[in-house]
């Protein structure tokens, strides 16, 4: 079959490679009809490269048809439409049983002291073959896949592998008040889908910020109030811009939907530029023991929130020895919430809102359709941020 492998730094290539098939009784074989392009597959393009091996299958986004199953996947058949969530959990384990499947003990890379497998995700995550692909071996396929109805595009459903449930998880986690306030840092996919869920759960103003031209204008016509970080000379500016919109107080919670690739911190970007143009034999022992992030994001955020709010942190973080301002952070007595999103706690919630009436647009949600060929070229777009790129699903 077709797949996108990961072969160094801004190198992905569509190879040949051989066909998944079912392993354990608990498997179960997808023919995938679409996969989505991740920002989280851009840190593999380019920062956590010191945790990739050449060769390994990308994506973690998909849906598709049944092809196969395992004796003991009693709910699938083949023919069943699915949409398969990014993480590898079992359903029955006491982590699984809290909600917490990203923490599921079946799947739990142990050996890496990392939470759940997930799919197409450096050997942290287990290094599974990933999605970017024209079919995927799903394990724990008797809990994992979401079955969906025949009729509408792929568009309707395929978020449910990731983008719905993890902008979902950020408000959820973000506790705001109906009536209340919320700025979203990132108006990336997640943060523009949390931007959306935010007023559908009745937040009063949604504040958004970002620095391209195309996210903001897209995150306006939806309500949401934008702030271009070009526009001021200090990020002090900024902060001091939505306090005053806020009552001088601040929001009542900010979600970082930035992570680790935050503009500016340049110090932390030279040093995850050097790791990953180490030897992979230096570079992954360096990055596990002393790695950063740029955490200008995160800093804006602990400044935007209002004194008692709550921070949900949805964008992926991986530094090992980073820097925080514990005296602010404790003396404004913030919350903290984040983690990997725990897709099938919130399916359930999440899929009365896949109607034909579409109230969070996720029909028109994707921005650039390709071939799994064009592959190489959707990165390279994706993350030169070229086109007005924001969402891109590839069709094996």
């Amino acid at each position: 079959m077709k797949a996108v492998t990961w072969q160094g730094k801004r190198d992905v290539r569509v190879d040949d490679v051989p066909d998944p098939k079912i392993q354990e009784p608990t498997d179960a074989v997808i023919r995938i009809t679409s996969t989505g392009l991740c920002g989280s597959d851009l840190h593999l393009y380019e920062v956590l490269t010191p945790f990739m091996t050449p060769g390994d299958i990308l994506g973690h986004e998909p849906m598709g048809i049944v092809e196969e199953v395992g004796p003991e996947v009693p709910n699938l058949k083949p023919g069943d439409r699915v949409v398969v969530p990014f993480q590898i959990s079992c359903g029955h384990c006491f982590m699984c049983s809290a909600g917490l499947q990203t923490q599921c003990e079946t799947t739990q890379v142990t050996s890496e002291g990392m939470g759940a497998a997930l799919f197409g995700y450096t050997r942290l995550y287990g290094a599974v073959p990933g999605a970017q692909a024209e079919y995927l071996r799903v394990s724990q396929a008797h809990y994992g896949p979401i079955k969906v109805p025949q009729g509408p595009a792929d568009d309707r459903f395929v978020y449910l592998s990731d983008v719905l449930p993890t902008a979902w998880q950020s408000v959820a986690y973000a506790d705001v008040p109906r009536g209340g306030t919320v700025t979203v840092l990132g108006l990336g996919p997640i943060g523009d889908m949390a931007c959306r869920i935010a007023k559908a759960r009745g937040a009063e103003r949604v504040f958004g910020v970002d620095l391209v031209t195309e996210r903001l204008a897209r995150a306006r016509r939806r309500g949401v109030e934008t702030y271009d970080l070009r526009d001021f000379d200090h990020e002090k500016e900024l902060v001091a811009a939505i306090h005053d919109e806020t009552g001088g107080r601040g929001p009542d919670a900010v979600i970082d939907a930035v992570g680790t690739e935050a503009h500016g911190s340049h110090v932390a970007r030279l040093v995850q530029q050097t790791a990953a143009a180490m030897p992979r034999a230096l570079s992954g022992p360096l990055s596990e023991r002393f790695s950063v992030d740029r955490l200008s994001a995160l800093h804006m955020a602990i400044d935007l929130v209002r004194r008692g709010g709550t921070l949900s942190l949805i964008g992926v973080y991986g530094g090992s020895a980073d820097p925080m301002p514990m005296l602010t952070l404790f003396d404004k007595q913030l919350q903290i919430r984040m983690g990997q999103a725990n897709v099938r706690r919130w399916t359930d919630e999440i899929l009365p809102y896949l109607t034909d009436e579409d109230p969070l647009g996720v029909d028109d949600f994707a921005t650039h359709r390709v071939p799994l060929a064009d592959a190489p070229h959707a990165y390279e777009m994706f993350q030169r941020k070229q086109d007005g790129a924001i969402k891109v699903l590839m069709t094996p």
